[in-house]
């Protein structure tokens, strides 16, 4: 909401600057028009009266009604009424666009291995691996990023080889790793014997692929019937499967769908995230700022200080990609459950945090009613929830 009011105020501005300027654009043609029908009324005025004419009288006249005109000063005060606006747009997006964030920084230790460790863990998650061996090499820990590097390494040589549209080494990592996969349910063996298939198909030979079918698909067809058929009905369209129902077995995308699948599959036999957790961290700290910017200069208004809280001082909602796990709040205190306040089951079925349990109950020395309903609560019968 609050952000919502910020680009409300910000685009207000813009449009006053932009209505500024056409109207500052419109009163300049006119200048500009009244300084070319003076001059045209002279020229014409010397070119069809008497060859006696005084010339000079009539650019007299000229220069007294262009002295009337005033354009350099009517032009100035134009200008200065843009540059007004553009002066206040400018320290609006200032304002707004370029806060001070360092209001928002805790001072507190940081291990600075552990950091290390997420920042070459970053560029090897990414792929940047010689920034990555820089990195190690400035900040003296190799050892334990050669263990990242190596895994992540293997990963964006199978990636490298799937863009040549070569799944050798895909299937070579998918054999090695197969009790993991089904341990997983994953179906990333399935998807590349199905892509290479396709590619057999597409070089126009049957029997070749009859053959592929029968020795690589067959084991997923009792698991898998629907998809299994789907590919096998593509031998009927050996050489036109381009104009086929199942042209879409050959989209380039695919490629692009089983290289994400195939990492994420990869990620998750490393026990690493998808995505770097560096690259989240960050992104998650983009949304959030300027809503922690802006109620903390509230709060330094009020001289409060935010430091010295358990929590934030705001409730702050984020897109769900960066939920990752579950939050409970207490109906009664308001409070979010935290390890040492966590979320307690009462014998009625409600729950309501630790700490305003033994509030109700003044520290376990008596039976109180529940919030919600009229059951009778004994502290000792809660149970602790886990999130």
């Amino acid at each position: 909401m609050i952000l919502k009011m910020e680009l409300s105020i910000i685009k207000d501005a813009f449009d006053l600057v932009t209505k500024t300027r056409n109207l500052s654009s419109s009163k300049t043609d006119k200048v500009i028009d009244a300084i070319g029908l003076e001059i045209e009324i002279a020229l014409n005025t010397m070119r069809y009266t008497e060859h006696g004419l005084d010339c000079k009288a009539v650019l007299n006249k000229l220069k007294n009604r262009l002295l009337g005109i005033a354009p350099l000063s009517r032009m100035e005060d134009i200008q200065k009424g843009l540059n007004a606006q553009l002066s206040k747009h400018g320290k609006l997006l200032e304002k707004y666009f370029n806060p001070n964030i360092s209001k928002a920084y805790e001072n507190f230790h940081i291990d600075t291995h552990t950091l290390n460790q997420i920042i070459s863990n970053h560029f090897y998650h990414e792929g940047f691996f010689d920034v990555g061996d820089h990195f190690v090499s400035v900040v003296g820990e190799p050892e334990s990023a050669a263990i990242m590097k190596s895994s992540f390494l293997e990963m964006y040589q199978i990636l490298e080889a799937m863009k040549d549209k070569n799944l050798e080494p895909a299937l070579n990592w998918a054999a090695t790793n197969s009790d993991k996969l089904a341990q997983s349910d994953s179906d990333i063996v399935l998807k590349l014997r199905s892509m290479e298939f396709m590619k057999v198909i597409q070089n126009g030979s049957r029997d070749e692929a009859f053959d592929y079918a029968r020795t690589y698909l067959s084991p997923f067809a009792s698991t898998h019937t629907a998809d299994i058929q789907n590919l096998m009905i593509c031998l009927l369209w050996i050489g036109k499967l381009d104009q086929s129902p199942y042209n879409e077995l050959t989209s380039p995308s695919n490629w692009e769908r089983l290289a994400e699948d195939l990492k994420r599959q990869f990620c998750n036999l490393l026990g690493k995230s998808y995505t770097s957790p560096l690259r989240v961290t960050v992104a998650a700290g983009v949304q959030v700022l300027p809503i922690i910017l802006k109620f903390l200069t509230i709060m330094v208004e009020m001289k409060q200080d935010w430091h010295s809280m358990n929590q934030l001082p705001v409730p702050i909602d984020v897109d769900c990609e960066f939920q990752f796990h579950s939050i409970f709040v207490c109906p009664v205190s308001k409070i979010q459950a935290t390890d040492d306040n966590p979320p307690m089951l009462m014998p009625c079925g409600h729950v309501l945090c630790k700490q305003t349990i033994l509030m109700m109950s003044r520290n376990s020395t008596r039976v109180f009613k529940c919030s919600y309903c009229p059951s009778d609560i004994d502290s000792a019968q809660c149970r602790q929830l886990h999130l």
